[in-house]
Parts: structure tokens; C-alpha cells; sequence
């Protein structure tokens, strides 16, 4: 891949075609892909139905001016507004992850007054705009991990200065599949509405049933002002969506928003999100996720439990984390080439020295357990061997 920029690391692997979990390359070689794709595909590749809508939506209508909404994007808009618990807001639908989240960052600005916002300083929100430089003059970055069930670092946060809170719900999306704890969260978010701030939840990496409800806010019992979508809602396919309650579209749409970009709204992404929720229904996906992510966790765990070099296994649903002591003889690299040339594709994070696990939802038993197989087996030969003499 010579004329493609460089931007990380690539596997010289010519991927030419997917289906369900599987990948194959350009030599016919299977590969099961545990991190679909970029945590994107929940249906796994190329589902049937998704690529019957894209292929007759594609042959109508696929693009239209911003001005000119149409029923697709109305149908699609009740969808998600319907699984976000926000039935009577407003939504619209964007290009990425990203960008759905800066435009709900500008957002809580616009309709607060309010330019400071906080989140938790280990939050990947966007890979540019404000949400992705988090500079200090315009971000509160909260640490929960240096926090006590007492909450006595919260009094720190200037509350009355803050027009919003931007929470991850959890796996990191910065990688490490770390969960916050319930009583900081739930705090955070009291104190954010006494001081009359909005609550969003960036649900990029975790929505879609991710972490086996449909959204991670859910672990959390409570109800954001503004939800960011991106990644599982596509399928693969790049669109995003912001969805917000009336009364903060209302307020929005006063201030004299004006907002335009090339492929807000489209038709074609509007159908692919639409089918994307109504797949997760009908074939029970998010139900299946979370069975078979109660499942691996607990594998997971036995490999905590059998080999002195694995520190700890982390996960909710189908987002899960497996973290190692330092090792002179063994790394997460280590372990990822292994398993790459087993067949397997997994996330691999060195600075956290940890592999981390995003298959599909639709997953099953058979090839959890054959990375498992491979994965003990890695791991089996770091044990010292048995003394002869």
C-alpha cells in the first residue's frame, strides 16, 4: 500500500472480503475479527439485510441538499429518537462519530452560554475540533480514577461555570476498556443540572448494544439531555447521528443555528441506520450480545485466574479488555502477532499493555472459544517448565 498516507501502524494483509465475523484475504485465508472492524460493524460484515437497503437506496436516491429532508431521514430520526428514550426530540444525521459529538459539544455552548464543559480526562470524544483538543480553556477534565466513594474531589469542579457534562459511559474510547464507578457519575450529573448544565452521553463506542443494553447511559440510570451516535448505527457504513430533547432543540433553533455540511441528512444513511436498529430488534442481537459477553468475560477470567502474567479482565456485553504485567519475555504486541497469525484480529493497546475484544454481536460460541484455544496456548508456554532434575 504505497500511495496510502501513513497515519499508524498497517498489517500487510489484503483484506478483500467479509461476512458475518469473518474476513478473508486476497490468498482465500479466513480471519475471525474481534474488533469489527473499528467497533463498527455490530451486525457483523456485510449483513444481508443492510446490504439489500444499501444497494435499493442507492439505485433511488442517495444524496440531497441540506435543505431538502425527506421521509427517510423523518423515519429514521423517530428510530433512533425512540431508542435513546428522547420519543418527542429532534435528531439529525451526520458523517461521523466525531462530528457528532463536536456539534453536541457546540450545541450545550450555544444553549447554555456557557463555554466550559467537563468530562472525564481519560474520554477520547473527537479526533479534532474542540471535543478533540480538550484545551483547558475550554474543558473541566475530571479524573474519576484518583476519586473516593466519598466524592470529595468533586468539590474541586467549578459546577456554576459549567454549561455541560460530556460522559463516556464506559470502555474508554481511548481504549482500555475502563468502566466509572455509578455514585461519581451520578454526582456529577447532580450537581451539572442544580447548576442548570445539560448532560450528554457519547454513545459512539458504546451504543448500538455494545456493552449488552442498547446504550451505555442505561448501566447508569439516568436520562441525557443530547446522545452522539456513530459507529454501530452505520454498520460500517459512515453515518452518525445527534439526537436531543425538544426542549434543547428548541432552544438551539432559537439561538439561530445555522448548520450545514455536504452529507447532513443524507437519504442513504438515514436507510442504513433505520435497518440497523430494526436488525437489532428482529434477530434479538443486543439480548444475544449480552449472554455471550456474560460468557467470555467469565473466560476471561479464568485466564486471570491461571496465568501469573495477566493482570486483569475487563467487560460489559460484547466490550471487553484482558490487561498484562510487565514482561521481558511477553507484551500485548506479542500476544496480537500470535494470534494474527492463528487467524484471529484483535485490538491491541501498548500503552496499557492490554488486547481488547469488539466482535459483532451477532458472535458465536464457537469462535470465542477458538480464540481462547489460541490465546492459552500463547500464554501456556510463558509458565516456567517443570524441573527434570
Amino acid at each position: 500500500m504505497t500511495h496510502i498516507l501513513k497515519c499508524h501502524d498497517n498489517i500487510a494483509k489484503n483484506l478483500v472480503r467479509g461476512e458475518n465475523c469473518y474476513l478473508y484475504d486476497d490468498q482465500g485465508r479466513r480471519y475471525i475479527d474481534f474488533e469489527s472492524g473499528i467497533w463498527c460493524t455490530v451486525l457483523g460484515h456485510s449483513h444481508p439485510r443492510i446490504s439489500q437497503v444499501v444497494a435499493k437506496q442507492a439505485a433511488t436516491l442517495m444524496h440531497l441538499g441540506t435543505r431538502y429532508p425527506n421521509s427517510i431521514t423523518e423515519d429514521a430520526a423517530l428510530a433512533v429518537l425512540g431508542i435513546v428514550g428522547l420519543d418527542n426530540g429532534k435528531c439529525m444525521f451526520l458523517s461521523s462519530g466525531s462530528e457528532a459529538v463536536e456539534f453536541g459539544a457546540q450545541t450545550i455552548r450555544k444553549v447554555t452560554g456557557k463555554n466550559l464543559l467537563l468530562t472525564f480526562s481519560n474520554s477520547y470524544l473527537a479526533a479534532y475540533g474542540s471535543a478533540g483538543r480538550k484545551n483547558i480553556d475550554e474543558w473541566y477534565l475530571f479524573d474519576w480514577d484518583s476519586d473516593s466513594e466519598s466524592n470529595q474531589s468533586l468539590i474541586q469542579i467549578p459546577f456554576e461555570h459549567i454549561g455541560g457534562f460530556i460522559f463516556e459511559p464506559g470502555g474508554s474510547g481511548s481504549g482500555y476498556v475502563r468502566f466509572p464507578p455509578q455514585p461519581v457519575v451520578t454526582k456529577i450529573i447532580q450537581k451539572i443540572r442544580e447548576a442548570g448544565g445539560l448532560v450528554m452521553s457519547n454513545e459512539v463506542t458504546t451504543g448500538m448494544g455494545r456493552t449488552g443494553k442498547w446504550f451505555g447511559f442505561q448501566h447508569y440510570d439516568f436520562q441525557p439531555d443530547i446522545v452522539a451516535l456513530g459507529k454501530g448505527l452505520g454498520n460500517g457504513y459512515p453515518v452518525s447521528a445527534i439526537a436531543m430533547s425538544m426542549d434543547v432543540a428548541k432552544k438551539l433553533e432559537d439561538s439561530g443555528l445555522r448548520y450545514a455540511q455536504s452529507h447532513q441528512n443524507d437519504p442513504l444513511g438515514c436507510a442504513v441506520a433505520k435497518e440497523v436498529i430494526a436488525v437489532l430488534r428482529d434477530e434479538s442481537l443486543i439480548e444475544h450480545g449480552a449472554a455471550l459477553g456474560k460468557y467470555f468475560l467469565d473466560r476471561l477470567q479464568t485466564l486471570v485466574d491461571e496465568f501469573a502474567i495477566v493482570k486483569q479482565a475487563r467487560g460489559r456485553g460484547m466490550l471487553l479488555g484482558l490487561a498484562f504485567y510487565p514482561n521481558e519475555r511477553f507484551s500485548a504486541e506479542t500476544a496480537f502477532h500470535a494470534l494474527l497469525e492463528q487467524g484471529l484480529l484483535v485490538g491491541c493497546y501498548p500503552g496499557g499493555n492490554m488486547l481488547r475484544f469488539d466482535p459483532a454481536l451477532v458472535i458465536e460460541k464457537q469462535c470465542i472459544n477458538r480464540l481462547f484455544d489460541c490465546l492459552e496456548k500463547v500464554l501456556q508456554g510463558l509458565k516456567p517448565q517443570p524441573s527434570l532434575g
